[in-house]
């Protein structure tokens, strides 16, 4: 953790000169593109695993047609057919997966009042007048909605609402292009399949709550992530 909050602080001195005060927050910022870059190279991979699911559908659509009364040989059927194909059912959970260690990192940097011993001084930054260890709650208990850090809030939640309508529509378009099944009878074959379906567009939507429940900094890093993860969708599915 000492690591780790040496590398947002060193962060925040490289950034002092544009953004002032603001640094600590525009190094989370950084920080979270940094870690988006990296795992670029797996949301694309990602991508193509999901065309290629696609054009697997009407092939699993007949194999469960043949062996829809032998759920194992079905299993087993749409298993040889994705390892024969090479098209790996998990690669799209990868991108998130690899997120979650420094996700968690700054989650718990900015959660903790000492680090390696010592008091910890990035829980001093602000974003406005909002702390950036604080969360929404401490933030309407100082002021209300509508003071400084509340204010701070309001905006967060505002650009989390417009991305998440734009990873809305983006989803149902997606699903629209490339169905998780290639007609609606094949849903009631695959159990709990037609709920994921009703459900995914929304997903999206998940990131308002990580902003109400989480200290800022988290919340910051959870907002950037997902802009950055719909205008890569936009991009790579189109």
């Amino acid at each position: 953790m000492s690591v780790f909050a040496s590398l947002v602080e060193h962060l925040a001195d490289l950034l002092q000169p544009l953004f002032g005060v603001f640094a600590a927050a525009a190094a989370i910022v950084l920080f979270t593109a940094l870690v988006r870059l990296l795992v670029h190279p797996l949301s694309r991979a990602a991508a193509r695993g999901q065309k290629a699911r696609a054009a697997l559908q009407p092939r699993i659509a007949e194999l469960r047609r043949k062996h829809g009364r032998d759920p194992e040989k079905l299993q087993r059927a749409v298993l040889e057919l994705h390892t024969r194909e090479k098209v790996s059912p998990l690669s799209g959970c990868l991108p998130s997966l690899f997120q979650l260690p420094a996700f968690f990192l700054l989650y718990h940097l900015f959660s903790s009042e000492t680090i390696g011993g010592r008091a910890n001084e990035l829980l001093g930054h602000r974003l406005f007048d909002a702390p950036l260890g604080g969360r929404w709650a401490d933030a309407l208990g100082d002021g209300g909605v509508f003071g400084g850090p509340g204010l701070v809030y309001v905006g967060l939640f505002a650009v989390t609402a417009v991305v998440a309508w734009f990873g809305y529509r983006l989803s149902r378009r997606m699903m629209a292009a490339q169905p998780l099944v290639p007609a609606a009878g094949d849903a009631e074959q695959v159990p709990g399949l037609g709920a994921v379906t009703k459900v995914m567009p929304f997903m999206s939507f998940f990131t308002l709550v990580t902003v109400a429940v989480m200290p800022l900094a988290a919340a910051l890093y959870m907002v950037t992530s997902t802009t950055w993860g719909v205008m890569e969708r936009a991009v790579l599915y189109r």
